[in-house]
């Protein structure tokens, strides 16, 4: 995801899109917020 959002960071940019620009600037944010957040939680449970 975030290497998806920064070719079209890249290209909003070049082809001055700004809504692509935009819809980049998103998905790297949201791509590194998923990276670092465990989803599901750091506690393993044993049954």
């Amino acid at each position: 995801m975030v290497l998806l959002g920064l070719v079209l960071l890249v290209i909003g940019l070049v082809a001055d899109v700004t809504v692509l620009t935009w819809i980049g600037i998103a998905l790297v944010v949201i791509g590194l917020v998923l990276n670092f957040v465990p989803v599901g939680g750091t506690r393993r449970r044993f049954y």
